[in-house]
């Protein structure tokens, strides 16, 4: 089966779909009807879905994406993506996160024998927020179990693909701190507002970042300024002043960051949150892990993952996930992203073998 998969990730990834996703989309549709005995249906947001199995049971999903950020210079010739195999691995952008791994699904769900039903969906927009995610959820897909195939090899250890029960999110947020404008000479007359995101960063600095336990896996969240803007000329005070916070979240809790809406002048928005992901059910990660230690030498862990992915949207939705994939940690996004396909290989089994389990 290597060479299926080899293939096929050869073309989904030299398609390109860093803008727009319609093209990687119709390949994806027009191979799961030929290739496939699945009900095979396209959503508006641009979303593939493939269906087959028992309507009986419970159902499991095969989750990916098929849109990738943008590539380098170096990763595009001629309007389509440079491919190339060398050393056991292929090379290109969205070989690792993930065309790799969605080509992998998609010949999982054509010879799986599911014991309920079987589910693969590629997403849209998962670079952008998960919008396809999200377009998908609030329409109605809420399968009861998932495997996210985003990367999760050599997270325990070299040499093998792990099974994540858990990954942190992020959100984004402003604080925006406002003042009265005045002569610099004059620094009385007004209220300085670089001052008063002062006091905002230090309440930040105050706060302890939130930690979560999941499955045995311990996860530390993280909260830091990172940009600041504020002041209009060199003999102005400033009205204004922005600050930048970049929160990594873990499950179930937030750092309580609304706490510099205390401060005089201080608001705060939200301006990306994506969730945290914990599997809600253990049986479930053991039965992936199962299929995991059935399909490679070593010896896979329950893990965390430093990342969000669509997982934390379809835990949020209430749906039990964990997280499988080719990709290593340092692929995702890079020049030189690439994908082993010995690894690509053993994941087409690890999904096909899961299908049983569920």
């Amino acid at each position: 089966m290597t060479d299926d998969v080899r293939d096929l990730t050869r073309d989904l990834v030299s398609i390109p779909s860093h803008v727009d996703e319609t093209a990687a989309g119709d390949f994806i549709e027009d191979w799961l009807r030929e290739e496939t005995d699945g009900e095979v249906t396209r959503d508006e947001a641009g979303n593939v879905f493939a269906r087959r199995g028992s309507k009986q049971g419970p159902t499991l999903a095969l989750v990916g994406h098929h849109d990738v950020v943008p590539p380098a210079e170096s990763q595009i010739e001629s309007g389509e993506y440079v491919v190339e195999e060398r050393d056991g691995r292929l090379y290109g952008r969205g070989t690792a996160d993930m065309k790799g791994a969605v080509a992998a699904a998609m010949c999982a769900f054509r010879t799986a024998e599911p014991t309920g039903k079987l589910v693969f969906v590629s997403f849209v927009g998962e670079e952008s927020g998960g919008i396809g995610a999200r377009h998908a959820i609030e329409n109605g897909f809420a399968p009861e179990y998932a495997i996210v195939c985003e990367g999760s090899t050599n997270y325990s250890k070299p040499g093998v693909t792990d099974v994540v029960v858990a990954h942190k999110g992020r959100r984004g947020s402003t604080i925006t701190a406002r003042g009265a404008a005045s002569h610099a000479s004059e620094p009385e007359a007004g209220e300085n507002a670089i001052y008063r995101a002062c006091e905002a960063v230090d309440v930040v600095k105050g706060i302890d970042a939130p930690e979560a336990t999941v499955l045995g896996n311990h996860l530390s969240g993280s909260v830091a300024v990172t940009e600041i803007e504020g002041g209009s000329a060199m003999n102005v005070i400033p009205d204004r002043c922005t600050v930048t916070v970049d929160e990594r979240t873990v499950p179930g809790e937030r750092a309580p960051i609304e706490r510099v809406t205390e401060l005089e002048g201080v608001e705060w928005t939200i301006d990306q949150d994506l969730p945290a992901m914990a599997c809600s059910d253990d049986g479930f990660a053991k039965r992936v892990l199962e299929a995991a230690r059935a399909t490679q030498e070593g010896i896979p862990e329950l893990v965390s993952k430093p990342h969000a992915t669509d997982a934390g949207w379809l835990a949020e939705a209430g749906t039990a996930c964990v997280v499988c994939g080719a990709s290593e940690p340092g692929e995702a996004h890079t020049k030189d992203e690439s994908v082993a396909l010995t690894v690509l290989d053993r994941c087409y089994h690890l999904y096909r073998e899961s299908a049983r389990f569920v």
